[in-house]
């Protein structure tokens, strides 16, 4: 077991939010749930019931279309009341079927038969995957299948990397996920390695999460797979954005070459995408769930909510006590990276992993003052830009071009003068916009 930590070579800072949950409880069912067709980078998927049908917990209500597609599946057995559509912020549109509780559950609170997977090719386990319309949960939702699909003619090593850094307060879901169904996500990890054809699997772990990663590399130790499939610990550091790919994948490298070892490529998924991974080829099931951080400053009561996918976020808001002011911005993520909403009536969907509410003294507004040259913004980005330079020709050129920037928002977080550079710059660059 590796002792060293692999710290990010440049910027980050150390992040921290006392509006972020720390308390756990399960959120009640609500009576309309709003099912997105998409839930997933590409198009949406077809719907294949219709008003006025009965739906049952876990049917396929929409079949995914071509590459970057997913199936959705209903969350609750009702009635499909109507379709409601809506657009983002960025102007993307989007519709749901709205489906009234009403009914049994096929599997909340129901015995669950496992299937054997041990036999499995790892055709077989993609098709499982595919067929329950699983995703990246953790990023910008990729259908699972597509990334596996990539894959497969690689004859290069391959290794599993389950990412469990927890640089942000805001993914309190997951380190919530990872310690009540620990051994859903060691099990998981081995499935997700058959899948990918990985010879091994890594979990990467923050230095302050000793406890969960020493339980995560014993539970796997004691898997009857775990002579087939060897298993290690990296440890990173903490400061923010650790857990980006990027900073993620240098870190892997620098251990790769310490320890004079062949990583291949790497498969990289967190530990609700392998928990989602697990329950959709153990048992049939695809994604009902999610586990959602909710806070803010607006919001009376923070918590990390077990949330039915297509739960409104009026109805999240509720479970946590209500908003005890008008928000300033509703962020769907870490509100340093999230995406900002338009609409209380926008559900939770598979890659949701926290809801903030934020008052106006949270949210850093329009340019108030003037650059004071401090550097900080320099000091701090992780890719090595000069965030002051590149918001001055932001403003004189109109359309940035790509310039490396992903958005982290360290310089935004620490500049004192309160400038929106993350979201001028990231917005700007010609990659991110649609002219």
């Amino acid at each position: 077991m590796s002792v060293k930590v692999y710290s990010m070579p440049r910027g980050g800072i150390a992040f921290d939010d006392p509006f972020a949950p720390r308390e756990f409880e399960t959120a009640f069912l609500p009576v309309f749930s709003v099912i997105p067709l998409i839930q997933h980078t590409g198009t949406k998927a077809y719907p294949i019931v219709f008003i006025g049908e009965y739906v049952k917990e876990g049917m396929l209500i929409g079949r995914g279309q071509g590459v970057g597609s997913a199936n959705v599946h209903a969350t609750v057995p009702g009635k499909v009341v109507r379709m409601a559509s809506w657009k983002t912020i960025d102007g993307e549109a989007n519709e749901a079927l709205v489906v009234r509780l009403e009914g049994s559950f096929e599997k909340l609170g129901k015995p669950e038969m496992p299937h054997p997977w041990e036999d499995l090719p790892p055709s077989e386990i993609q098709r499982i995957i595919a067929e329950y319309g699983i995703v990246e949960m953790d990023d910008g939702g990729r259908p699972l299948a597509d990334l596996l699909s990539e894959l497969s003619p690689v004859s290069d090593t391959i290794t599993l990397v389950v990412r469990c850094v927890f640089d942000d307060p805001w993914l309190a879901a997951d380190i919530t996920l990872c310690n009540s169904r620990l051994k859903d996500v060691v099990e998981g990890a081995f499935i997700a390695a058959r899948a990918c054809k990985a010879s091994r699997i890594i979990y990467v772990s923050s230095k302050n999460e000793n406890k969960l990663a020493a339980r995560l590399i014993a539970e796997a130790s004691q898997h009857p797979l775990a002579q087939k499939v060897s298993t290690d610990l990296v440890i990173v550091g903490n400061k923010y954005p650790q857990r980006n790919r990027r900073e993620l994948e240098l870190a892997l490298r620098t251990y790769e070459k310490n320890e004079k070892d062949d990583l291949g490529r790497f498969f990289i998924a967190g530990p609700a995408t392998i928990v989602a991974v697990f329950d959709a080829v153990k048992f049939r099931k695809p994604i009902l769930d999610r586990y959602v951080a909710v806070g803010g400053s607006a919001v009376k009561e923070p918590k990390v909510l077990k949330v039915r996918i297509g739960t409104r976020l009026r109805d999240v808001f509720d479970q946590c006590g209500g908003l005890t002011d008008a928000p300033e911005r509703i962020v769907i993520g870490s509100p340093l990276m999230g995406r900002a909403v338009l609409d209380i009536d926008e559900p939770i969907v598979k890659n949701s992993y926290a809801v903030s509410a934020l008052k106006k003294e949270q949210v850093g507004g329009t340019v108030e003052r003037s650059c004071i040259d401090c550097g900080e913004c320099r000091s701090v980005c992780p890719v090595g830009l000069d965030p002051e330079e590149l918001f001055k020709r932001c403003k004189t050129e109109g359309i940035l071009a790509a310039c490396g920037c992903y958005g982290c928002g360290c310089c935004e977080t620490v500049c004192p003068s309160r400038i929106p550079l993350k979201t001028i710059i990231y917005e700007s660059q010609a990659n991110r916009r649609t002219v």
